[in-house]
C-alpha cells in the first residue's frame, strides 16, 4: 500500500484565523510568500497541514491546511483548535521515548486506522479492532512498529480503544526508516477528546475538523508532513 505524505508545520507564533483576526496576516502571509517564493520549497508536495502555537507564552495550538492550486499555495482549510505533547515540542534530533514531546522535522504521515468501517475519505484505511497494536516497548524487536494478534513486547499501544482517541488516527511516520530504540514511538495524528487534553506527542484535533481534514486529503496530490517546532521562521 501506498503511504500518504502530509506537511505539519509546527511554529510557535501568534496566529488566529484568517479573515477573523489581523493577527493572522502577519503569519499567513509571509508564510505563504515563503512557498510561492519558494524562500521555503515544499518540493512537487501539494497539500500541507500546519499545526502551530497561538501564542508565544500560552500553551494554545492550532491546526490548519494549506494547499497549492495552480502554482500558488493557498489557504484550504482554517485553523482549528488541537492539542500536542504534553511538554511542548521536542528540539530536532532530541525526542525521546516517554518525554511527552511532539517531535519536529520532516515525517511522512502513513497509515490511516479507523474504528469505522466505512469514512468519507478518498485515501486508504484500515480498520482496526482488539487484535491491532502499536509497539512502545523500547526492547522490542517490534519497537515502533504495528502489529495484530499476540506479541511479546512488554507494552503497546491498542489502535482500538474505549475513547474516541484513536476513531481516526494516522501514523506520524517519526523514527519509523530507521527505527532506533528509545527515540520516541507512537506518534499519531488523532482525534482530540473534548478537553484538548495535552497528548503524549501526538497531534490531536477534534473528530468533525479530523473528518474535515480526511475529506480534503487527494490522493493523486504529493503530501508531507514539515515539523518545524519552536523555530522562528518568520524573523
Amino acid at each position: 500500500m501506498k503511504k500518504l505524505l502530509l506537511f505539519i508545520v509546527i511554529i510557535c507564533n501568534s496566529f488566529i484565523v484568517l479573515g477573523q483576526n489581523e493577527e493572522s496576516l502577519w503569519v499567513i502571509n509571509p508564510l505563504l510568500d515563503k512557498l510561492n517564493s519558494r524562500q521555503l520549497d515544499l518540493g512537487k508536495m501539494q497539500q500541507v497541514v500546519v499545526t502551530f502555537k497561538i501564542d508565544k507564552k500560552e500553551q494554545v495550538y492550532k491546526v490548519m491546511a494549506l494547499e497549492k492550486i495552480k502554482g500558488k499555495w493557498k489557504l484550504a482549510i482554517s485553523p482549528v483548535q488541537a492539542s500536542i505533547g504534553r511538554n511542548g515540542f521536542a528540539q530536532e534530533n532530541k525526542k525521546m521515548e516517554g518525554d511527552g514531546k511532539t517531535p519536529n522535522g520532516l515525517y511522512a504521515l502513513g497509515q490511516l486506522y479507523s474504528y469505522e468501517e466505512t469514512i468519507d475519505t478518498k485515501i486508504p484505511f484500515q480498520q482496526v479492532d482488539s487484535l491491532d497494536k502499536w509497539i512502545d516497548d523500547s526492547t522490542s524487536n517490534d519497537y515502533n512498529k504495528y502489529v495484530r494478534g499476540e506479541t511479546t513486547a512488554k507494552s503497546f499501544e491498542n489502535l482500538k480503544l474505549k475513547s474516541i482517541d484513536y476513531k481516526y488516527c494516522m501514523v506520524i511516520e517519526y523514527n519509523t526508516q530507521p527505527v532506533i530504540k528509545g527515540k520516541g514511538s507512537a506518534i499519531f495524528f488523532h482525534v482530540a477528546d473534548e478537553k484538548y487534553s495535552p497528548t503524549a506527542g501526538c497531534v490531536a484535533i477534534a473528530e468533525k475538523d479530523m473528518l474535515q481534514f480526511l475529506k480534503w486529503f487527494k490522493p493523486r496530490k504529493k503530501k508531507a508532513m514539515l515539523s518545524i517546532g519552536i523555530v522562528e521562521v518568520f524573523e
